[in-house]
């Protein structure tokens, strides 16, 4: 649970956690884990959403040495030998465990792009999506959009009404060739 959390750097729903990695955080564990400090939990709207912490990160790094559980099957001994090799290399490199993952914030707005157009290929206002993605810092949002206008089949185009654009939209606008834009159509999601 804590290394999904890690992997994916970001907060998580329980339909989240269930979609990456198949699991939830429900009841008894999720209590002890927030009581030991190593998950913030909290409620919005009906679902609970679960951050780990700064020592929760910490508990992560140290897992990185310890030796595999016994019966952990052979996916466990793989996940460890990962682990393991993963140690060395922040070992060598000087790196801390939190610099390796990163939010993957062209995919949480995919996710969002087909969650409000049901997977058509529909025109959405960067705005909207903005609004929808309060996690995410303006600069890494402009900057996984930029990223994801190099792609085939995504397009990030200019309203050619400028007269319906709100100051919502000029401040969600990202720059492209020098031209503001202000709508996301994805032909189909990658």
């Amino acid at each position: 649970m804590l290394l999904t959390l890690l992997a994916q750097a970001r907060e998580l729903t329980n339909a989240e956690l269930f979609a990456v990695a198949g699991v939830t955080l429900d009841g008894k564990p999720r209590l002890r884990l927030n009581k030991l400090g190593l998950v913030d939990s909290v409620k919005v709207g009906r679902a609970l959403v679960h951050e780990l912490t700064e020592q929760g990160a910490e508990w992560c790094t140290a897992e990185l040495t310890r030796p595999r559980p016994e019966k952990s099957g052979s996916y466990g001994g793989a996940l460890y030998a990962v682990l393991a090799g993963l140690h060395r290399h922040l070992e060598t490199s000087g790196q801390l465990l939190t610099d390796v993952f990163v939010p993957d914030v062209a995919g949480q707005i995919l996710r969002k792009y087909t969650e409000l157009t049901k997977g058509k290929p529909d025109q959405v206002r960067l705005s909207e999506l903005r609004t929808r993605l309060p996690h995410i810092p303006p600069t890494d949002f402009s900057e996984a959009m930029a990223r994801l206008a190099d792609r085939d089949g995504v397009h990030v185009r200019a309203e050619a009404d400028r007269k319906t654009l709100t100051d919502d939209d000029h401040a969600a606008a990202i720059v492209l060739g020098g031209t503001p834009r202000h709508l996301l159509t994805v032909e189909a999601v990658r």
